[in-house]
């Protein structure tokens, strides 16, 4: 059974950084790209960041792009989120997902999923 589990959320104030991580068990990990994504109150979960299991760099959605760096290690079975510079409008329950089949910005092409971790920026 594939079991996501995301950790590291918590609540700061802007401009300071925080490192989220997820630990996939259950799954040849190394095959599959990762996905981030997150979900804002009364709003679609949308995409943050992908990487996939070549050594070509990971994606960004635009509203991250220079401050969030994913990271994945393949014998350790996690990848991480590095946010920096954080903002209110970051302020959301960010989920890491494995990528299943088509478009890596849509989250109906990951098929697992972990729990969340809540993540709340403060001004």
């Amino acid at each position: 059974q594939v079991q996501l589990v995301e950790s590291g959320g918590g609540l700061v104030q802007a401009g300071t950084s925080l490192t989220l991580s997820c630990i996939v068990s259950g799954r040849i990990f190394r095959y599959y790209a990762m996905g981030w994504f997150r979900q804002a109150p009364g709003k679609e979960r949308e995409f943050v960041a992908d990487q996939d299991w070549t050594d070509y760099g990971p994606m960004y959605a635009d509203s991250v792009k220079g401050r969030f760096t994913m990271a994945r290690d393949n014998i350790k079975n996690t990848i991480s989120l590095q946010m920096r510079n954080l903002k209110p409008e970051d302020t959301a329950v960010y989920y890491c997902a494995m990528h299943s089949e088509g478009s890596f910005y849509h989250a109906s092409s990951y098929n697992y999923w972990g729990q969340g971790t809540q993540v709340t920026v403060s001004s």
